[in-house]
């Protein structure tokens, strides 16, 4: 995205942080699939093609920075600083709202989630929350809203085994003299607020605790993904929605699909797109440390645990205001082409982003000396869901709060 002075969305952005209700949805259309060159669209297929060589940038509209390494909070501190700090995006008193990818924290207990590449590492989002801190912010708040109402963050352990997100968190608390507080958005959010949407779900619901925060920032993990091709900064945003309107919980796992449509890459994008439209993030932070390739995203679904020091020889990091062209390199390195990434052509189509390869700068290592291999998912989308709320097919739990 351009710089706030020059981007006329940027006032909708604080409005539609607010008062959602007096926002226009602009169109997502659940089969509406956008192309991230100016070339005449070709067929669309679920598995991405071998990714030719980028093209050269010119007049790029959108930065992504990298940074490579062994040691994930300095590589953070370093990835923000080459971007001219988080005090670009973070100003003295404002809230901020960090959502990591935490899709199977509620199984932290029974195996290393974050050594198997699934989850976002509290490392880089500790992080990220103190240099908020440093910065001003008068409050981070790190949530998600995974496969369980509740989470334990005690369970979101370091890589090295040290510490975790809750005694970090009531650290940095202790330190700065303002709050650091990991949330679980199912039970801790004060109210839930309707963003518009042009899907069949009509208006969405999502957490007043990322709809009233100031600044939003994604942290995901990369991962390859069977029913959205991939999940990156865009897609992490599902669980900012509430599993008591949208999931249900068959042996006690939540799951939203049986109300959000994922019988294709472009049915489940042009929910979370619309949330994304109504939240307007301000960051988004790369965790390309250890992810998954092939039918993530996670191990039990099928797939592959990627240990960037393995693949490259040191782990990696992207950030980037522009959640759209950090995704769009991402996949990229990724060896997928942005082109064939149903998501990344939405995206551009709804202004949210840039996804032309050669419009945007990476900042650090080039595309080339970054990408690895990395296994597609195999595309097992599900039939459509019947109906839009979860109240009117019985649902297993009352809702918690609002």
């Amino acid at each position: 995205m351009s710089d706030a002075s020059d981007d006329p969305r940027d006032t909708n952005r604080q409005i539609s942080r607010r008062q959602f209700m007096h926002v226009s949805a602009m169109a997502v259309g659940a089969t509406t699939v956008g192309a991230c060159d100016s070339s005449p669209a070709e067929p669309h297929v679920e598995q991405p093609p071998p990714v030719d060589e980028p093209e050269p940038v010119v007049d790029p509209t959108a930065s992504v920075y990298a940074v490579t390494g062994t040691d994930l909070p300095a590589m953070t501190r370093r990835v923000l600083n080459d971007m001219g700090g988080i005090g670009t995006v973070v100003h003295e008193g404002e809230t901020v709202f960090i959502k990591p990818n935490m899709v199977t924290l509620p199984w932290a207990h029974m195996q290393s989630i974050f050594a198997l590449g699934e989850c976002t590492k509290p490392e880089i989002l500790v992080a990220v929350a103190e240099a908020c801190l440093q910065a001003g912010a008068s409050e981070v708040i790190i949530g998600d809203g995974s496969h369980a109402p509740e989470l334990t963050w005690e369970n979101a352990i370091t890589l090295d085994g040290s510490t975790n997100l809750a005694a970090e968190a009531a650290r940095l608390t202790m330190e700065y003299g303002r709050p650091v507080r990991a949330t679980s958005l199912e039970v801790d959010s004060p109210e839930w607020v309707e963003v518009p949407s042009d899907t069949y779900l009509g208006p969405i619901s999502v957490s007043s605790l990322v709809a009233h925060a100031d600044r939003v920032i994604s942290i995901p993990v990369a991962k390859t993904h069977s029913w959205a091709q991939l999940t990156l900064s865009l897609k992490n945003f599902v669980g900012i929605a509430p599993l008591w309107r949208y999931a249900d919980l068959p042996g006690g796992i939540a799951d939203r699909g049986v109300v959000f449509d994922h019988s294709s890459p472009a049915a489940i994008a042009a929910i979370y797109l619309a949330m994304v439209q109504g939240v307007q993030p301000d960051l988004a932070v790369i965790d390309f440390s250890i992810g998954i390739e092939g039918n993530g995203p996670n191990i039990s679904h099928g797939g592959r645990t990627v240990d960037m020091r393995t693949r490259l020889g040191s782990w990696l990091l992207l950030a980037s205001p522009d959640l759209v062209a950090a995704d769009a390199m991402a996949a990229w390195i990724m060896s997928h082409n942005p082109n064939r990434v149903t998501q990344l052509g939405m995206a551009f189509d709804m202004g949210l982003g840039e996804c032309r390869q050669n419009r945007i700068e990476m900042i650090g290592p080039t595309l080339q000396d970054l990408r690895v291999a990395w296994a597609p998912a195999q595309m097992r989308n599900q039939p459509a869901a019947a109906q839009a709320t979860c109240p009117g097919r019985s649902c297993t739990w009352a809702p918690m709060v609002g």
